[in-house]
C-alpha cells in the first residue's frame, strides 16, 4: 500500500527485469549532439581568445614597473635596477633648490643627473612604487597616484612603511627548502591515513557509525542534565524574563530560569525525535552500513580509482591556469600611450614631435618630457576587452563543470560494473576505471556538457547576484537587502539541488548509455520513490565521511604542529625547528594538503556510495530473487532486508 502511494506521488515506471543486462551497457550510441557540437564550438573560440590575447597583450605591464623612459624595471637595460621610484617636481621644488638651477640654463636630463646626485636629500619628496599590479604609489603611509610623475629605476629600497615583501618572501622560500621533506612525509602521513580508512570502514563501518549515534544521544542528554541543573539553581531567583527585557548581552539571559527551562524544552524535544528516528529507520540505517562496507570492498578490488582525482585535479589546474593566463593578457593587450608633457624645443627632431599626439620615450629629445598617459584602448580588440572577459569567465566554468562531470561519470562507470558483476570479484571487468572513462569521452560529451551548461547558468546569476549586492549595498534599504538575500538563499538552494540531480544523472548516463534529460528523470523518480533510504544513507555517509576528514586533517594537523615547533625531536635527525623563520607556514601546508588529499579520496568513496546505492534501488525493482530474476546485491544486504536468491549462484558466490 505504502509502494502504491509513493508510485502515486511520484510517477514513474519501475526499473523492467532485462536478462541480458549485466551492469553498464556495451552497445551504446552518442548522446545529446547538439550540445556537443555547442561545446566543441566555445572550446574552439576559447582557444582563439587564448591566441588573441597571446599575441596582443604584454603580461609584463602587470608584473614589472616601467619608468618614464618606456624601459621595464628588472629586466634589459634595466635588469638590475627592479623598483622604480617616482619623483615629483613641483612636491621638491620646495624642499631642494635645484628648481632654480634647473630653469637658469640646465636642460631637463641634466636636472634629473643632479636629482639623482642628490638623492639622499631629498627623501621629503620621492616615493616608491608598490608591486606593479597595484598601478599605485606610497608616499608617507598614504596611496597617491600621479601620472605624471618622473620614475627611476632603483637596484634598492623599501616602501616608506618599511614593509619588504621581497624580504618576507626570501624567508619563507629559504623555510620551504629546508622542510620540505618532512612536509612531503607529513601528506604522505595523510594519504596513508585516508586510504586505510577507506579500506577499513567495510570492518569498523557498523561500530563507527552507532558509536557517532551513540555519542550524539550522550551529547543530548548530558545537555538535558546541565539544563536542568542550572534551571534548579535559578529556582528561587528574583530574576525573570520579564524583569531583563530586551538586551545586547547575552549573559544576562543566562541568568533568568525561564531561559535555561526553554532550552531544556527544546533538546528533550530533539533528543526525543532522535530516538523516534532510530526505532522506525533503524532498517534504513543498517541498509546504509551495508552499502558503505560494500563500497569499501568495491574500492579495494578497483584501487586505480583512487588515483583519478590526480587526473581530475590537473585538468582544472590546466583550466585555472588557461583562464588566468587569458585574462591577464586581455587586460594587457593594449600598448602604452605616451605623450609630450614638457617642452622647449630648440632642434629640428624636437620641434617635429612639438605639440603631437603620441610620442616616443626612447627617442632622446634633451628638451622635451615624454611620460607615459594611459594604455591603448582604441583597437577592435581593446574595445571588446570587457566581452571577452565575460566569454573568458562564462567558458572557464563550463570547462570546470565539464571535467568534474566527466569525474563523476568515469567512476559511477567503474563502481557501477563492480555492483552488477554477479560473481565478485571474477566477473569484474578489466581497467573498470579506464573503461569508464572511454565510454564518457566516447559516447557521452554532450550529455556531461549538458549538465555542467545547467549548473554554470546557475553559477553566473549567483555571481550576478553577488556583484549587484556589492554595488548596491550602501544604497540599499531593508527590503531590498531583505529581497536580495532571498534571492542568493533561492539560487544558492539552486545550485545545490543541480549539483545532486547533475550527480545521479551521470550515474544513470554511465550505466544505461541515455541522454541528460531522461537519465535525470530516471534518476530522479528512482530517488523519490525511496526518499526516506536517500536521506538516511546521506546522513549517515555525510557523518562518517566528515568524522574521517576531521580524523585525517586534525592528527596530521596536530602532529606537524608538534614537530614544527619543536615540541617533537626525532632521534637523528637533522631538522631543527630553530632553523625555520615561520614555523607556522610548513603547518599550514600540511594541514592544507592534507584536507585536499583527505577531499580528494573521501569523493572517490562517496562516489562509490551513490553509484552502489543507485544500482541497489535498481536492483530490488528489476529483480525478485527467482532463478531468472537473481539478485545482484551482496548477501549482508540481502539478510538485512530478509530476502534471498532462491538459487545459488555459480562460482564462490556473494562474499
Amino acid at each position: 500500500m505504502r509502494l502504491n502511494k509513493l508510485f502515486f506521488l511520484f510517477p514513474g515506471e519501475a526499473a523492467q527485469f532485462d536478462p541480458t543486462f549485466k551492469g553498464p551497457i556495451k552497445n551504446r550510441g552518442c548522446t545529446d549532439i547538439i550540445c556537443c557540437i555547442l561545446f566543441m564550438a566555445v572550446i574552439l573560440g576559447y582557444i582563439v581568445v587564448g591566441i588573441l590575447a597571446w599575441l596582443y597583450g604584454d603580461p609584463r605591464h602587470v608584473l614589472y614597473p616601467r619608468n618614464s623612459t618606456g624601459w621595464f624595471c628588472g629586466i634589459g637595460p634595466n635588469k638590475n635596477r627592479p623598483n622604480v621610484l617616482y619623483f615629483d617636481i613641483l612636491k621638491c621644488a620646495t624642499s631642494i633648490n635645484i628648481m632654480a638651477t634647473a630653469l637658469n640654463g640646465l636642460h631637463f636630463m641634466g636636472f634629473l643627473n643632479i636629482f639623482q646626485r642628490f638623492f639622499s636629500l631629498s627623501l621629503d619628496c620621492v616615493y616608491f612604487r608598490r608591486p606593479a599590479a597595484f598601478h599605485s604609489c606610497c608616499l608617507k603611509g598614504k596611496t597617491v597616484t600621479n601620472a605624471a610623475a618622473l620614475c627611476f629605476c632603483l637596484s634598492s629600497g623599501t616602501f616608506v612603511n618599511g614593509f619588504n615583501a621581497r624580504e618576507i618572501g626570501v624567508r619563507i622560500f629559504e623555510d620551504f627548502a629546508s622542510s620540505w621533506p618532512w612536509i612531503l612525509i607529513g601528506l604522505l602521513i595523510a594519504m596513508v591515513v585516508s586510504l586505510l580508512f577507506l579500506l577499513l570502514l567495510r570492518f569498523t563501518a557498523p561500530v563507527m557509525v552507532w558509536v557517532l549515534i551513540i555519542g550524539v544521544l550522550g551529547a543530548g542528554a548530558y545537555g538535558i542534565w546541565h539544563c536542568y541543573w542550572e534551571y534548579d539553581n535559578y529556582k528561587n531567583s528574583s530574576s525573570s524574563i520579564t524583569n531583563v527585557g530586551f538586551t545586547t548581552n547575552f549573559s544576562v539571559y543566562l541568568q533568568v530560569q525561564e531561559t535555561w527551562l526553554a532550552f531544556l524544552i527544546i533538546i528533550s524535544v530533539a533528543e526525543a525525535i532522535i530516538l523516534l528516528t532510530l526505532i522506525f529507520l533503524r532498517t534504513r540505517i543498517l541498509i546504509a552500513i551495508a552499502l558503505i562496507q560494500e563500497s569499501s570492498k568495491a574500492i579495494s578490488h578497483m584501487m586505480s580509482a583512487l588515483l583519478y582525482p590526480l587526473i581530475t585535479f590537473v585538468l582544472l589546474l590546466v583550466c585555472v591556469a588557461y583562464w588566468g593566463a587569458t585574462a591577464l593578457y586581455l587586460a594587457t593587450s593594449g600598448g602604452p600611450i605616451y605623450r609630450v608633457v614638457a617642452l622647449n624645443a630648440t632642434n629640428d627632431e624636437c620641434k617635429s614631435i612639438n605639440g603631437s599626439v603620441s610620442c616616443d620615450p626612447q627617442v632622446s629629445c634633451p628638451s622635451a618630457s615624454c611620460i607615459f598617459i594611459r594604455y591603448n584602448n582604441e583597437g577592435l580588440l581593446q574595445r571588446n576587452i570587457f566581452n571577452l572577459q565575460i566569454y573568458n569567465a562564462v567558458a572557464f566554468l563550463w570547462c570546470v563543470n565539464f571535467v568534474i562531470a566527466l569525474g563523476q561519470c568515469t567512476l559511477a562507470g567503474a563502481f557501477a560494473s563492480y555492483y552488477w558483476a554477479f560473481t565478485k570479484p571474477d566477473d569484474i571487468p578489466m581497467f573498470p576505471v579506464c573503461g569508464g572513462f572511454i565510454r564518457s569521452l566516447r559516447y557521452h560529451v554532450g550529455s556531461l556538457a549538458f549538465g555542467a551548461l545547467i549548473l554554470t547558468l546557475v553559477q553566473i546569476v549567483r555571481i550576478l547576484l553577488e556583484y549587484i549586492d556589492h554595488k548596491t549595498r550602501s544604497a540599499q534599504n531593508p527590503v531590498a537587502r531583505f529581497i536580495m538575500c532571498c534571492m542568493k538563499c533561492c539560487f544558492w538552494c539552486l545550485e545545490k539541488f543541480i549539483k545532486f540531480l547533475n550527480r545521479n544523472a551521470y550515474i544513470m548516463i554511465a550505466i544505461y548509455g541515455k541522454n541528460f534529460c531522461v537519465s535525470a528523470k530516471n534518476a530522479f523518480m528512482l530517488l523519490m520513490r525511496n526518499v526516506i533510504r536517500v536521506v538516511v544513507l546521506d546522513k549517515v555517509t555525510d557523518l562518517l565521511l566528515f568524522f574521517g576528514k576531521l580524523l585525517v586533517v586534525g592528527g596530521v594537523g596536530v602532529l606537524s604542529f608538534f614537530f614544527f615547533s619543536g615540541r617533537i625531536l626525532l632521534p637523528g635527525s637533522t631538522f631543527r625547528s630553530e632553523t625555520l623563520n615561520y614555523y607556522w607556514m610548513p603547518i599550514i601546508t600540511v594541514v592544507f594538503g592534507s584536507y585536499l588529499i583527505a577531499h580528494g579520496f573521501f569523493s572517490v568513496y562517496n562516489m562509490c556510495v551513490d553509484t552502489l546505492f543507485l544500482c541497489f534501488l535498481e536492483d530490488l525493482e528489476r529483480n525478485d530473487g527467482s532463478l531468472q530474476k537473481p539478485y545482484f546485491m551482496s548477501k549482508n544486504l540481502m539478510k538485512i532486508l530478509n530476502k534471498s536468491n532462491k538459487a545459488p549462484k555459480k562460482g564462490k558466490g556473494k562474499d
